[in-house]
């Protein structure tokens, strides 16, 4: 049965180089993976966020340009501002 030469120093070094290549290759997918997951997270906290004022607001009976108001002072007088519970 005749044998393989043996792999030389250059021959190795170019297979470990090759599968830490396709390693961080590996890597990089599930960074952008996870890049992806945190960006969709972030989106549906923000939009829970939104649905808690707007539960908030219609529980008040107020409207998003009456919230403009309360925050930006913009309007009414001070004593006649509807207050949020």
């Amino acid at each position: 049965m005749a044998r393989r030469a043996r792999r030389t120093p250059l021959e190795k070094y170019q297979d470990e180089l090759a599968e830490v290549q396709a390693t961080i290759g590996q890597y990089q997918d599930c960074l952008k993976t996870m890049e992806e997951k945190r960006q969709e997270l972030e989106d549906r906290i923000l939009m829970e966020k939104f649905r808690e004022v707007n539960t908030l607001l219609e529980g008040q009976n107020l409207s998003m340009d009456d919230l403009k108001e309360l925050l930006t002072g913009e309007g009414g007088e001070e004593g006649t501002r509807t207050q949020i519970a």
